[in-house]
């Protein structure tokens, strides 16, 4: 984990960030499971309409919907929003996964994301903290 100076912004350590956009990497990970559009949708119980604007990057899903479409697409949430995390991988190689074991490893994954979120709360916490007890001596 990193962390900024004094503007109290916590930056969390990603490796690298994906350089395309919500609607790219909505394409990628649909292709990635070869759903067409048309699948995607009835998964999401959604309008191709509105799932083909968050493709093209005309529109972007509420948080409840990014959520879902995540699950589906069986990407992190953060992945979709920023890149940040693990692309789904090349070809057809999740189409042999069982689905539950897919959302298993996404939960595992989540639960990694938040356990280094925690860390750097907590060490924000910390330094804060401290800084407040020097300014009070």
């Amino acid at each position: 984990m990193e962390k900024s100076g004094d503007d109290n912004t916590i930056l969390f350590r990603s490796g690298h960030a994906d350089g395309d956009t919500l609607g790219g990497r909505i394409w990628r990970a649909r292709d990635a499971l070869d759903l067409s559009l048309e699948d995607l949708a009835a998964r999401l119980g959604l309008p191709v309409e509105t799932v083909g604007d968050w493709e093209r990057d005309h529109a972007e899903p509420r948080t409840n919907a990014l959520f879902m479409l995540a699950g589906v697409l069986g990407v992190s949430p953060s992945w979709l929003i920023a890149g940040v995390g693990d692309a789904p991988p090349e070809g057809d190689s999740q189409a042999s996964t069982h689905p539950l074991l897919e959302q298993l490893n996404q939960v595992r994954r989540l639960h990694e994301q938040t356990a280094e979120a925690i860390a750097a709360l907590e060490s924000e916490i910390l330094r804060l903290t401290a800084r407040q007890r020097d300014t009070d001596d």
